[in-house]
């Protein structure tokens, strides 16, 4: 018997975990023994809690070492949980790792050549012939589908507009392109194009192409008008996927949709005997499903590694209007409540690593890294409340959908993101409410502290923070984050980024550098506090404020602010309806510091910065990212408190 067939569990009942109690019933499944499988394991469990609907402690399903193989997502109810004195823990065995794959292996592998070049190809199981998918793991690495241009993107001349609208939240239907960018390719119709414009991508297929005039005509419209929000004159970038005539470096693979083949260009040193070649089967590796009226209760997933899932968006869709959020988790809750992972990975999937989503309360993911994805880290989803997120790592993320969000929270509120470490993603880093404007929103209350957010964007897409934030939310604090190397495509790399509606939100204590056009950006928004901040080093200004409104955008004190290029303020600072003082800002060329283009005197005439200075804070190493102050910095005679971030990010068990 095959061990990735069945699970090596062994199941414990204590007495409460709470009082920390020593187990008391042990049951034991094992390839051999009576119980064999998982599903029986599950109906054996039911059957005891039917057996004893009383019981107090924690039920363990200790899992063995090895890579167990999901050809459907593993489901979970009510009946599979706890109870509300009843702790249910599907464990890895401590020492041994333990995965749960949705992968498929792909098997029957031959040798053949493309213009001289090495190839192995391999018939697909006939589910796969012709279904999209977008990953391919080979010895456990994500390798890339061949496209064109191998490096870099093309653009768009003009593009196809819908009925002949220009608005930029009109889809494109089609586009002209430059000549030979779009050839007549091999399975023209299976090549994808992906496009980026604004914040987000779109994915569309080619319906046809008109060599003449050079135009391509898509199979569905792009989610935006595909316009190139830097330079006017040229319209989105864009690469082809699933190029045959692409397929020519080492650790590439296309999908022959006529064939149903797959082919792939070996790395060097790999063996087609001792190569291990997978594909993802499920949508999602595990669903915990509960329902209003009986929710799953203290579940708890602990040191086991969750892999190979993708989620493909519906026919006729191109993608999401923001963050990749219909895309939904590779381990999912919903209507469950003090239920999550801990000492976890989710890894190599196609979709957003964990989903927290409607009617969940008091879930939490804690110590656990969530990497290479295909959208994003976690979903707080709307309807959920209470979630906690801690000590995790988000890393490698937004590779199929670049939108996707290291944690994004939406119309969820009362969550604690803390001691997270957040990088390497297209987008944002935290994203935070999921209301445009003024109108009630439940992303109220939010404590997002003590996390480091760091290479996001990388110039690929626009509009991004390390921290977004959107709508009302009262009582939401972002506190002692450290936040750096934020870049944007155009306009949009900003640190700190309170957008539409962003009111009543406390920013301090946190440390902000090396971003492109701001280390903080306030759309617009009501009453926020800024206080206490230090913001460094932005390419093309510091702070800015993009809207005029009738009441106080926010108070902005006891800030330090230090720049050796572009300028001090950005945007529009006409009506005064804001507070700034107890401020430093310092240039190493004090003559460049002006506030949009007046003197601090002149700025203080209007009532601004009456009590801040021009001068040096005196960073203890500012070369190398050291923003601790000396004993003698005149930040400390304004009343600015030292921050120390050496807690920021993960911390050590």
């Amino acid at each position: 018997m095959k061990l990735h067939s069945n699970l090596i569990l062994i199941l414990f009942l204590s007495l409460p975990a709470i009082a920390g109690n020593d187990n008391l019933h042990t049951l034991e499944v094992s390839p051999i023994g009576d119980i064999q499988t998982l599903k029986y394991a599950k109906l054996k469990v039911q059957e005891w809690k039917t057996e004893n609907p009383d019981a107090e402690g924690t039920l363990r399903i200790d899992i063995r070492e090895g890579t167990y193989r999901l050809d459907e997502p593993l489901v979970l109810g009510p009946e599979d949980g706890g109870a509300e004195k009843l702790l249910m823990i599907y464990q890895g065995h401590p020492g041994e790792k333990v995965i749960l794959s949705g992968g498929k292996k792909i098997s029957g592998w031959t040798e053949t050549e493309k213009n001289g070049m090495n190839v192995w190809v391999a018939e697909l199981p006939e589910k796969f012939r012709s279904k999209v998918f977008r990953e391919f793991y080979v010895n456990g690495d994500r390798v890339e589908q061949a496209r064109l241009p191998e490096e870099g993107l093309y653009y768009f001349p003009t593009v196809v507009d819908v009925s002949g609208e220009t608005k930029w939240s009109n889809g494109s239907l089609g586009a002209e392109f430059l000549e030979g960018d779009i050839k007549d390719f091999k399975n023209l119709q299976d090549v994808e194009i992906v496009a980026y414009t604004r914040w987000i991508e779109s994915r569309q297929k080619i319906a046809s192409v008109d060599l003449e005039s050079n135009t391509v005509t898509f199979d569905r419209r792009s989610t935006f008008r595909l316009e190139d929000t830097r330079l006017k004159d040229r319209f989105g970038r864009y690469y082809l996927e699933n190029v045959w005539e692409g397929l020519d470096r080492p650790g590439e693979w296309y999908h022959d949709f006529q064939e149903g083949k797959i082919y792939y260009v070996p790395r060097v040193g790999e063996k087609i005997s001792t190569s291990t070649f997978e594909v993802p089967c499920v949508e999602q590796i595990v669903r915990v499903i509960g329902t209003e009226d009986h929710e799953v209760q203290n579940l708890k997933f602990e040191n086991l590694v969750f892999e190979r899932a993708e989620w493909i968006y519906p026919e006729g869709d191109a993608g999401s209007v923001q963050a990749a959020f219909e895309t939904p988790g590779a381990v999912h809750f919903e209507n469950a409540t003090h239920s999550g992972l801990v000492h976890c990975t989710v890894q190599e999937v196609g979709d957003y690593g964990v989903e927290i989503g409607k009617g969940c309360s008091d879930c939490f993911v804690k110590a656990s890294t969530i990497q290479d994805l295909g959208a994003g880290g976690i979903k707080l989803g709307h309807g959920s409340t209470k979630s906690t997120v801690a000590d995790c790592t988000f890393q490698r993320g937004s590779r199929i959908y670049a939108s996707g969000v290291g944690v994004w929270i939406g119309h969820s509120g009362h969550n604690e993101v803390i001691h997270n470490e957040v990088f390497d993603f297209f987008y944002t880093g935290i994203s935070v409410g999921w209301s445009w404007g003024y109108d009630p929103s439940d992303a109220v209350a939010n404590n997002i502290s003590y996390n480091h957010i760091h290479q996001i964007g990388q110039g690929l897409i626009s509009d991004m923070g390390g921290i977004y934030t959107l709508g009302i939310a009262e009582g939401t604090t972002l506190a002692h984050n450290l936040i750096h190397d934020v870049s944007s495509y155009s306009y949009g790399g900003w640190g700190i980024y309170p957008d539409e509606g962003s009111t009543h939100i406390l920013v301090e204590n946190n440390i902000v550098y090396r971003t492109k056009t701001g280390g903080f950006h306030q759309h617009y928004g009501k009453e926020n506090t800024i206080r206490n901040n230090i913001f460094a080093f932005a390419a093309i200004q510091q702070l800015q404020r993009s809207r005029e409104e009738d009441h106080k955008s926010f108070d902005f004190v006891n800030n330090i602010v230090t720049y050796d290029e572009g300028t001090l303020l950005g945007s529009t600072w006409k009506n005064d309806n804001w507070f700034m003082d107890n401020n430093i800002y310092w240039n190493p060329e004090p003559t460049k510091v002006d506030f949009t283009g007046q003197t601090l005197q002149e700025w203080r005439e209007r009532g601004h910065d009456k009590n801040s200075v021009i001068a040096d804070p005196l960073f203890m190493d500012v070369k190398n990212d050291d923003f601790r102050l000396s004993p003698n910095s005149p930040a400390l005679q304004l009343g600015f408190q030292p921050i120390d971030l050496s807690k920021a990010g993960p911390r050590k068990p």
